[in-house]
C-alpha cells in the first residue's frame, strides 16, 4: 500500500481543519489494521487553553485520533462505504499512560477486532516513539452522510 497523505485522508474523511487529526498513513491492510500519524504541534488551537504554560493535548482528542484513524480503515477498506460516514458509537478500556506534548508524533495503531455490515469494534493504541500514550476500545457505527 502506498502511504496516504493528507490529501488523500481528506478525500476518505468529512473532517478539516481545526478537527482533521490525522496527517498521514504508513500502513493499511485492508479490513484489519492501520497505522497512522499525528505530529502535534504548538500551534494547535486547543494548546491556548490545555493549559496555559504547560501544553498538553487533551485525551479526548488523542482518542478522537485514533477513531479518525479507525474510519480511515473502515472507509477505504470497503468501496461500498464511500461517501458515507463513520461515527464514534462507544468507548470502553480507555486508558491514559503519558501525557502528549508539542513536538511528539502520535503514532496511531488501530485494529479491528469485530466487523459486521454497519458496526465495528477497534482496539487502538497512541504511541510516542516506543512509549504507549493512550489505549481504547473503539465502537464505531457507518451511517449515511446528511
Amino acid at each position: 500500500m502506498e502511504p496516504l497523505d493528507v490529501r488523500a485522508i481528506m478525500e476518505i474523511l468529512p473532517h478539516r481543519y481545526p478537527f482533521l487529526l490525522v496527517d498521514r498513513v504508513v500502513e493499511l491492510e485492508e479490513g484489519r489494521r492501520i497505522v497512522a500519524l499525528k505530529n502535534v504541534t504548538l500551534n494547535e488551537p486547543f494548546f491556548q487553553g490545555h493549559f496555559p504554560g504547560n501544553p498538553i493535548m487533551p485525551g479526548v482528542l488523542v482518542v478522537e485520533a485514533m477513531a479518525q484513524a479507525g474510519a480511515i480503515l473502515l472507509l477505504h477498506s470497503r468501496m461500498e462505504s464511500r461517501g458515507r460516514i463513520v461515527y464514534f458509537a462507544g468507548i470502553d478500556k480507555a486508558k491514559f499512560r503519558r501525557p502528549v506534548v508539542p513536538g511528539d508524533q502520535l503514532r496511531l495503531q488501530v485494529e479491528v477486532l469485530k466487523l459486521r455490515s454497519r458496526t465495528c469494534l477497534m482496539r487502538g493504541e497512541a504511541l510516542v516513539g516506543d512509549r504507549l500514550a493512550a489505549e481504547a476500545e473503539i465502537f464505531s457505527s457507518l451511517g449515511d452522510t446528511p
